[in-house]
């Protein structure tokens, strides 16, 4: 991600700072504990690596900080992940584990516990589920611009009592800890790779496959979803040849796979040998030592305005750019269902310019689009949307998210069942601590996630119209991972995207619209937008 440039033609001088922002887009390890007569009403489940001891919690029954890979830490920093180790006894399963290193928190609602020692997971399952039942499984992955958050954040409990759903939000690595392409670090795994991120990931889900099963959960019917970064990731394991197999449906929310490119290898060296320069570790010779010595604290300074672009392309772990691998037919097709909230952008506005003039928003836009910068205020003036803050907020939205969802849908409509959406909430909350005074920041990047989750990071409650609208949201969720179609009994029926047809997900009136493309002007941005790089 970097800096707004002049690129006449390019959406990219309004997005670099936004992705930067969202950040595009909390507890300590538990121990080992002994069982006792007190237990007994707790749940119980044995994994490959031993017993767990997890407890009841409203409809639901969670375990929380399982490990899923070794600690990575010490000589096992920057290395693919190794297998979790086995325990002895009962291992208490009821705190959550810390989030990983943070290289760019974002200042509101940022973890307060961190450690290297974060390749944790929780699960929920409703209460009765046992071993055999077969229930659809939901592996989250959190955003955070691959650079903060942690799983820890999203609560499953209420969709897997809503949804009869066995639910996983994990952690994984983050910035230059999880993504550092140097190839000095490539050599050293199967797939020379320095996307550490991602292959987490892929350990999460072969852990799921392996260990799911004594949750109550089917391991050939995984839904692997992801919000922002975190649909980047579904992305890049939908273009892995090596996540081939560990999931069987994907939802994509606020993150499509024709906006969130991957660098090239070239690139992601240069970055990577930029990183090392600056955390003092400029010789090759002795880089990745260096590296492995360094104080967390010291790599996360040194990324302080080099922040990560996420997982490379062109090494064995992601041959080619998802988008491109999608587009060739060559990825893990399986039924996909992708969406955006209404007005993304209002996020990264309110926290860059909340008080934007009209000669700077009018400024702004010929500089980035050059010769076409005219007919761009033309479609989008001020006085259409009452202040320059929403239309600068409309131009960076319907040229980034809301074109680039339509766009990445019809490429997979062509291939696979595929399910739109379009979250329009016009009272929604958004991140605790973001909101603006004065500011309408409803339908915001990130607004859906407390819809869908036991959501620790929203700046306020739902009321009771939006707890009808998360109810219907959890049910179309979970029909999907149930079934492959958002199908869910006495809701609107959701049909697949076919011409640009997309579901509306609002409070009062859930309905289908196939005016989605014209309302964002994606035909006008078609031809004026390229992919901004992160």
């Amino acid at each position: 991600m970097k800096r707004p440039g002049k690129r006449p033609t390019s959406a990219r001088p309004l997005l670099g700072t936004a992705l930067a922002l969202v950040a595009l887009l909390a507890s300590a390890v538990p121990a080992t504990a002994s069982a006792s007569a007190g237990t007994s009403a707790r749940p119980v489940v044995t994994v490959g690596q031993g017993t767990l001891l997890g407890r009841n919690h409203d409809g639901a029954q969670e375990f929380l900080g399982v490990p899923y890979a070794a600690p990575p830490v010490g000589e096992a920093r920057l290395r693919a992940p190794r297998e979790p180790r086995r325990w002895s006894g009962v291992r208490e399963a009821t705190r959550q584990a810390p989030a990983c290193v943070q290289f760019s928190p974002f200042g509101i609602a940022d973890p307060t516990a961190v450690s290297e020692d974060c390749l944790y997971l929780d699960v929920y399952r409703p209460k009765g589920a046992r071993t055999g039942a077969r229930l659809p499984v939901i592996l989250w992955i959190h955003g955070g611009a691959y650079s903060q958050g942690t799983g820890t954040q999203f609560g499953g409990r209420t969709t897997a009592d809503l949804t009869n759903s066995v639910v996983v939000s994990i952690n994984y690595r983050l910035g230059q800890l999880g993504y550092l392409a140097l190839p000095e670090l490539g050599r050293e795994n199967a797939r020379r790779t320095g996307s550490f991120g991602l292959l987490d990931q892929i350990q999460a889900l072969r852990w799921t496959r392996e260990n799911i099963a004594a949750f109550g959960g089917n391991p050939a019917n995984v839904t692997v979803s992801g919000q922002s970064a975190g649909s980047g990731s579904v992305c890049g394991l939908l273009a892995a040849p090596s996540a081939t197999g560990l999931f069987h449906r994907a939802v994509l929310q606020s993150g499509p796979c024709t906006l969130i490119g991957t660098p090239d290898s070239a690139r992601a060296e240069s970055q990577a040998r930029e990183f090392a320069g600056r955390a003092g570790c400029a010789d090759p010779a002795t880089v990745v030592a260096c590296l492995r010595a360094a104080p967390a604290a010291a790599l996360v300074e040194a990324a302080r305005t080099l922040p990560t672009s996420g997982p490379a392309s062109g090494d064995g772990l992601l041959p080619v750019d998802p988008a491109a691998a999608i587009g060739s037919g060559k990825w893990n097709k399986v039924p996909v269902m992708i969406g955006s909230t209404r007005s993304e952008s209002r996020l990264f506005v309110a926290l860059s310019q909340p008080r934007l003039t009209e000669a700077e928003y009018e400024a702004q836009i010929l500089a980035a689009y050059g010769a076409a910068g005219p007919e761009v205020l033309a479609r989008y003036p001020v006085s259409a949307f009452g202040s320059p803050y929403l239309a600068l907020s409309a131009v960076m939205t319907d040229s980034s998210f809301a074109c680039h969802t339509a766009w990445t849908a019809q490429l997979f409509a062509s291939q696979v069942p595929t399910y739109a959406y379009e979250f329009d909430d016009p009272d929604s909350p958004t991140l605790a601590g973001a909101q603006v005074p004065g500011l309408d920041m409803s339908n915001a990047h990130s607004a859906e996630l407390a819809y869908l989750h036991d959501f620790t990071a929203g700046d306020r409650p739902l009321t009771q119209v939006q707890v009808a609208l998360a109810t219907r949201m959890k049910r179309y969720w979970g029909a999907f991972a149930r079934f492959g179609s958002p199908t869910a009994p006495g809701q609107t029926v959701w049909p697949v995207t076919g011409s640009g047809t997309v579901l509306s997900l609002n409070p009062t009136s859930t309905r289908t619209s196939s005016s989605f493309t014209a309302d964002h002007q994606c035909g006008f941005w078609r031809t004026r937008t390229t992919r901004p790089p992160l």
